[in-house]
């Protein structure tokens, strides 16, 4: 059986490894006050162009969006997302645990639209009644999105203008974001992902780490006490170390690129055996998630002999699935997978 279900199938890139068991007899200090941790923030900062920034290491996603949020709204604030956000759709409700409502908007393959985020928060400062809303407080995206999807430079920045407007911060959920930059169609770079948001987050746990995400803010604006909050959030590693000798791999000798845009090609080759197979997509991705509609009858064939994960139902005979390549799908699960199809 191969698998194409998710990108954190696999442990961890094996120079990730090599680092851990080098260093694995170190007496070091804990929660992230050892060297190698700040190794690997010195090495974000450069690489973010941001040196003023405020980096964080915490555990995984689901404990860094919800923590993120939670440090950064009042109580009666909320969090706009599109309505296929993973905060408010895979998270079991992390983000309305802590006391914040996700506030959706459409989703457009993944994406919010900039005049329609303005048309709600424009909405929400207007309504007579506001004193009995509850307020928007932060704009959330995922770049890339749950469906692969990616967003222009252009749009990006219309976004921040309106963040800007109604002078609310913008958080960009980056659990894939090595796999986004490193996209044929993408015209930013990480630099630009500093400048035009609030606070971000480097994803480890889909991009080569055991576990673990590089929480960024570029401006040095991190919420008062964020340290003491993640501990409160259950997002804090006491061997803290094991994080940042990760990220310091990671940001040594560019291997974050490197291994994402590696993933990139195997989904572009996936992508062309998908389509020389005369399948039909979902929708186009430029990123390592591919998603194609399936006959039922194919699908229950096909899953006897390969893993993937079922995405939406498109009608009573077909299915929506989801082929995620990732740093370290071999060439020949492509292969494998085209005898198949």
């Amino acid at each position: 059986m191969i698998s194409f279900t998710c990108d954190y199938s696999e442990g961890a890139h094996p120079k990730i490894l090599e680092r851990l068991a080098a260093t694995n007899l170190e007496q070091l200090p804990g929660y992230g006050m050892d060297h190698y941790c700040e190794s690997a923030k010195a090495k974000i900062r450069e690489a973010c162009a941001a040196p003023d920034a405020d980096v964080f290491f915490l555990v995984g996603g689901t404990q860094t969006n919800s923590t993120v949020i939670a440090a950064m709204l009042r109580d009666y604030e909320g969090v706009v997302s599109a309505e296929t956000g993973h905060i408010g759709v895979h998270e079991a409700g992390a983000v309305e645990y802590t006391g914040h409502k996700v506030l959706t908007i459409p989703g457009h393959r993944g994406k919010i639209l900039p005049e329609e985020l303005s048309s709600c928060l424009e909405a929400a400062v207007t309504d007579p009644n506001y004193e009995h809303m509850v307020f928007p407080g932060m704009v959330y995206i995922s770049f890339p999105t749950e469906y692969g999807t990616i967003y222009s430079k252009q749009k990006l920045e219309e976004i921040r203008a309106i963040c800007d407007k109604y002078s609310l911060p913008l958080f960009i959920d980056g659990a894939r974001l090595g796999y986004g930059l490193m996209s044929p169609e993408c015209d930013l770079t990480l630099p630009d992902i500093a400048r035009l948001s609030d606070v971000f987050y480097i994803g480890g746990t889909k991009v080569g780490c055991f576990c673990g995400e590089a929480v960024v803010f570029p401006k040095g604006n991190a919420p008062a006490h964020f340290y003491t909050i993640t501990k409160q959030h259950g997002a804090m590693m006491a061997k803290g170390r094991l994080l940042g000798i990760q990220f310091d791999t990671l940001f040594t000798d560019g291997l974050y690129f490197e291994i994402s845009r590696y993933a990139i090609d195997m989904a572009m080759r996936l992508k062309e055996m998908l389509t020389e197979h005369g399948c039909t997509f979902f929708l186009d991705s430029p990123t390592n998630q591919q998603f194609v509609i399936l006959e039922n009858s194919k699908l229950e064939e096909l899953s006897k002999h390969v893993a993937f994960d079922l995405w939406d139902k498109v009608d009573h005979d077909h299915t929506a699935v989801r082929f995620a390549t990732s740093w370290a799908t071999p060439p020949e699960h492509i292969d494998e997978l085209r005898r198949w199809l």
